[in-house]
Parts: structure tokens; C-alpha cells; sequence
């Protein structure tokens, strides 16, 4: 589980640097208390050294990072936003929060966001493309950010499961307008919850770090509670607890992908001797998180097979099978927005995606590694794929 794997002493020891001076927990003000203790400014300032952009905002999820993008970029009802069928669900939430219409594209063999469908369902009232780049894998950033460019279309990156990997040398996070993250439990690094917002415009930091502040301006020329406003916001603010463990694992991230990426490598060494398996696709120039291993089988029944014989070698698969329903579009009837959105058919909406899920297998990839673990999955899938011969 990556980032949680990792959690020490160094996170305790920036935890209790807080309670050693003033113990103030809150982001904003109490300056005479903290004996100049600001955790989640020092995060903030690391993470966008770390990324070489010139803005960083943290807040309480990658949700609300999601909602505080789509605020600061000025997104409201009647607004198209563009996102991918296999994501999480929280990507569409964010949109429907704020008032926009939610419009998904089919998937291609990154099983990240099709640039030749995304370019199709663009239409005049288009403002935002949201491409997540699913488990680790970067989706095609350079076709897509030129329809972006080319459409005059915000891009926003949802770089969740992309923290610390790169395209063409170049960072995910740093290819849109803005990007966001999560830090969540199970993410590369941790928090508990948080997240993150990257953004390259000073005027979109300055409207995301009002609404996600109740509308605060923080303006050096009030006290804060005499503060200056001109839109209303909501309360996403990251407190101290959550900026301080993000210090300690922002250190520890680079050895996280590295020892994730070895681990994948030398999972997938073994697996794919395998027949009939083959391996997500990555585009060219990729350095992934390798957050799971996703590979495809001949079909739907043999990817629960799969899973059923490694949950009989006591291991686990992550979100496909298992979780498919929660991050794929297609089944989520439950948002009226969606439904409509897709001609009141979503259950046939995206076929192509639909295909590909069906028989994909995810293998969650963890830092440390037990003994054995590789040639556990080996037996398991091997079996799985040849049931019809046993």
C-alpha cells in the first residue's frame, strides 16, 4: 500500500516538531502561538519545488481538489466537462458539484482517456477535460493536451495514482493548466486523506486558495478576521496534522515509485510467460508509478477466475475485478447527471471501455515485497488461464 508502508519516525518527528512549538493545528493565523510552525506552508513549498511549478495548494482530499480546480477555473451550470469512463467516481462527483454537465469518453489500450473519442465528444459548450492517469499508468498527454490547446479547453490532470511518475521526462501534474492529488490511505504518499492542487497561473492559485477558504483572500492588509473576499468558497483546507506527515513522505516518494517500479518489473517478469496475458499498454517516453500491474485476458470469466485462484494463494487483486462497478462509468446509474448526459443509455454508453475492463486483472503493487509473492501470483494466474486444461 506504498506511502502507508513507509510511515516512521520521520512523520512523528514532524508531528511533534508542531506540538513542541505552540501546538497550533490550523493552517491559517495564531501566529504569536506557533513560533513560526506552518507545516502545511512548508508542504506546499516542497511539493511545488519538487514539481518545478510555481503554485501549490493543499486541501483536505483529492475530491476537493477536484471541486476547488473546477471552481478556480470558473466552471458552472451549463458547462460541459470531459472526463474518462474508467476513473473514480469522485472525478464526476466533482463535476456535478459544481453545476457542470459530466460527459465521459470511451478508454483506449492505456486504459487511460481515448484522445480520438475525447476529440468527438467536444462540443461548443466544452470548458474542461479531467485525464486521470489510472493505477500509474500516463494517459497519451501529448494528444491530448494539443486538443486542449487546439479546442481552447482547460486540462486538468487528476494525477492521483500518478504522483511522482513522468512522460517524456516531464512530470505528471505539469501538462495541464492545473492537476490535483490525493493522498489518501492507499496512494503512493500519504496524508491519511489530503490533497494537493499544481497550478501554473497566478490569478486561478489566487481564486482556488479563496474557495477553498470559505472565500478568504488572506489579504496582508487585514487581520483575518476582518479579511477581504469577492466570492463565496467552502472550508477544504489541509490542517497542520496532514501537511506535516506530507513533509516526511514528499522525502520518501522517488524511493517509493523506484521500489514500486522494481517490484512491478519483476512481478511482470514472471507472469508474462504466461499465454494468452498481455500487458496494459504505456505510451511511449512512460516512467509509471506502477501504483497496480494491470494485464488482460481472453475474457470477462477468466478475469474472476483469476481472481479466484489468487485469493487462493491468500493474496488480493485491486479494483478489477473486484471493484469495477466503482470506477467504471457505465454502471453509475445512480448519477441522474451522467444518465442523462448519455442519452438516458449509459449501460451501452462505452462499449470499447466496457470491453476492455471486463477482462482486465490488477495487481496491487507494494513497496515491501514477501518472499514468495511473485511465484504465488504465477501459480494463481497460470492456473486460472488454464482451467480447461486441469
Amino acid at each position: 500500500m506504498p506511502g502507508n508502508e513507509l510511515i516512521g519516525n520521520e512523520e512523528l518527528d514532524e508531528i511533534s516538531y508542531i506540538f513542541k512549538n505552540g501546538s497550533v493545528l490550523y493552517r491559517y493565523g495564531f501566529d504569536n502561538k506557533r513560533n513560526n510552525c506552518f507545516k502545511v506552508r512548508e508542504f506546499e513549498s516542497q511539493f511545488s519545488r519538487y514539481f518545478s511549478m510555481k503554485y501549490a495548494l493543499g486541501v483536505t482530499s483529492g475530491t476537493a481538489a477536484l471541486r476547488v480546480a473546477l471552481a478556480a477555473l470558473g466552471i458552472k451550470e451549463g458547462d460541459e466537462v470531459i472526463t474518462q469512463s474508467f476513473t473514480f467516481v469522485a472525478t464526476v462527483e466533482a463535476i456535478i458539484e459544481s453545476k457542470a454537465t459530466p460527459i465521459c469518453t470511451e478508454i483506449d489500450n492505456t486504459l487511460n482517456m481515448d484522445p480520438i473519442d475525447l476529440e468527438k465528444k467536444i462540443t461548443s459548450n466544452t470548458k474542461a477535460v479531467i485525464v486521470v492517469h489510472m493505477l500509474g499508468t500516463p494517459a497519451n498527454l501529448e494528444q491530448i493536451k494539443e486538443i486542449c490547446s487546439r479546442k481552447k479547453i482547460y486540462l486538468i490532470e487528476d494525477t492521483a495514482w500518478g504522483c511522482g511518475g513522468s512522460l517524456q521526462n516531464k512530470k505528471l501534474g505539469t501538462w495541464g493548466d492545473i492537476s490535483t492529488f490525493s493522498f489518501d490511505f492507499a496512494k503512493t504518499m500519504t496524508t491519511g486523506e489530503g490533497g494537493m492542487l499544481l497550478i501554473k497561473n497566478k490569478d486561478v492559485y489566487k481564486r482556488a486558495s479563496a474557495w477553498h477558504d470559505h472565500g478568504h483572500e488572506n489579504n496582508p492588509n487585514f487581520a483575518r478576521w476582518e479579511d477581504t473576499r469577492s466570492s463565496s468558497g467552502f472550508n477544504f483546507r489541509m490542517n497542520e496534522l496532514q501537511g506535516a506527515v506530507g513533509l516526511a513522505q514528499l522525502r520518501k516518494l522517488d524511493k517509493i515509485v523506484n521500489l514500486q517500479r522494481s517490484n512491478s518489473s519483476y512481478i511482470w517478469g514472471k507472469l508474462k510467460t504466461i499465454k494468452n496475458i498481455q500487458l496494459r499498454n504505456a505510451p511511449k517516453g512512460s516512467y509509471e508509478t506502477c501504483d497496480a500491474l494491470i494485464f488482460l485476458v481472453p475474457n470477462k470469466i477468466t478475469a474472476h477466475r483469476c481472481r479466484e485462484e489468487i485469493i487462493n494463494q491468500g493474496l488480493t487483486t485491486k479494483i478489477l475485478p473486484e471493484a469495477y462497478t466503482w470506477h467504471f462509468a457505465g454502471t453509475w446509474n445512480h448519477m441522474s447527471e451522467l444518465v442523462r448526459a448519455s442519452n438516458n443509455d449509459l449501460k451501452n454508453a462505452f462499449p470499447k471501455s466496457q470491453s476492455l475492463l471486463e477482462r482486465a486483472v490488477a495487481i496491487p503493487i507494494n513497496v515491501e515485497m514477501e518472499e514468495g509473492y511473485a511465484l504465488k501470483l504465477y501459480n494463481a494466474v497460470n492456473k486460472a488461464l488454464h482451467f480447461n486444461e486441469s
